[in-house]
């Protein structure tokens, strides 16, 4: 990876998901001769619930309709990423052409969901559904001595 932020942001996640995601960004640099950064990976409740929160209790636009515990990243299992033009991001750039490199790793892209479409978003599941995830928090069925789900 060629982005320091990203790399401690990726350092952060699930560790069934962060040599996927890590992979998966060195891939889509090397391949596209772009540099990528991590704006979000891993999110406390705390977190998800401000998001939420805005557009609705708090100004701003809507950006979410995951409640704390119903986002990925919450589980450390999904990030959001943005091409970088030199330190100034690209919030322009088509996201889609990282969709294979993300595919070679289990990735889903955001910008496939069917209602709220999510272009920066790209997350493993390993074929859990957030419902699942969230019941193994509440159980505190995590992985020894670490705060992250067991999958």
């Amino acid at each position: 990876m060629r982005d320091n932020i990203s790399i401690q942001r990726v350092d952060l996640l699930h560790p069934k998901a962060k040599e996927n995601f890590r992979k998966f960004i060195e891939d889509a640099e090397s391949i596209l001769n772009i540099k990528l950064r991590v704006t979000q990976g891993l999110r406390t409740f705390p977190e998800q619930q401000a998001l939420y929160n805005q557009g609705r209790t708090s100004p701003g636009k809507k950006v979410t309709n995951a409640k704390p515990g119903q986002s990925y990243h919450n589980y450390g299992l999904a990030i959001d990423v943005v091409r970088m033009d030199g330190d100034k991001p690209d919030w322009n750039y088509d996201l889609s052409k990282l969709v294979p490199m993300a595919n070679k790793y289990g990735i889903f892209w955001g910008g496939n969901f069917k209602k709220f479409k999510d272009f920066p978003h790209f997350e493993m599941t390993f074929g859990n559904g957030w419902r699942e995830l969230l019941a193994k928090y509440n159980n505190k069925d995590f992985i020894a001595g670490t705060n992250y789900v067991k999958i």
